[in-house]
């Protein structure tokens, strides 16, 4: 899985910092982009997946250690404690085998984990960043938050009170398909700088700077591992 501390290069993160900085010369909102690891733990999907594994180990312990076709040969005590016990221990070791595979394997993850789950951690987590990062701290609520996660493959924008007022929903929808147009294409840099600059080409029309407009937030890509 890709981390978002590796993904891009020291250049590449002065190439969108500098693209912040050329959008918020000609608009007084503050555009923060920002790009995550991933966005959610999915801790059942992992469990889903240890399971699944535990299970699949029942029929193969049975027929490596219970299942003798010459049973009637044998002669002896024999415990089935021993047996159920040795099946419920290679199911248990089973679990905790794919369970710890899945939290280190994300196409693991990924297999037991739905598209709108996905979704739905993506926002929450791009919500959360938004307040952690101080953007709604901004002094006439003009912060753009531009939020890329990596393990989903999934993009938003979000924006504050007074841009989402003035922008709408439509133009913000517009910026997230060009964000995610350009990440398909596999080039996440230009896909980033693509967005912010058409953000700043449509907030200078609604938002444009002031003379007394001060920079707020720091023109920095925010890195989430």
């Amino acid at each position: 899985m890709a981390r978002a501390s590796k993904f891009f290069t020291q250049e590449q993160r002065k190439e969108i910092a500098d693209a912040v900085a050329e959008a918020e010369s000609k608009t007084s909102a503050e555009i923060v982009p920002v790009v995550a690891t991933d966005s959610g733990r999915y801790d059942r999907a992992e469990d889903s997946f240890g399971l699944v594994l535990g299970l699949l180990t029942l029929p193969v312990l049975w027929l490596l250690f219970e299942w003798h076709p010459d049973s009637q040969a044998q002669w002896g005590p024999q415990n089935p404690l021993n047996s159920i016990l040795r099946l419920m221990l290679g199911v248990f070791g089973g679990y905790l085998v794919g369970a710890f595979a899945a939290s280190r394997i994300g196409p693991l993850r990924r297999l037991f984990t739905t598209r709108r789950e996905m979704y739905e951690e993506v926002e929450s987590r791009a919500q959360e960043t938004f307040f952690d990062q101080r953007i709604h701290h901004t002094q006439g609520g003009t912060g753009l938050l531009i939020y890329v996660s990596l393990y989903e493959h999934i993009a938003v924008v979000f924006a504050d009170e007074a841009v989402n007022a003035r922008l709408g929903q439509t133009a913000l929808d517009e910026l997230c398909k060009t964000l995610t147009d350009n990440m398909h294409s596999g080039n996440p840099t230009l896909a980033f700088v693509a967005t912010i600059r058409a953000a700043g080409e449509k907030l200078s029309k609604v938002m444009p700077r002031e003379a007394n407009d001060r920079n707020e937030l720091p023109d920095a890509l925010v890195i989430l591992d």
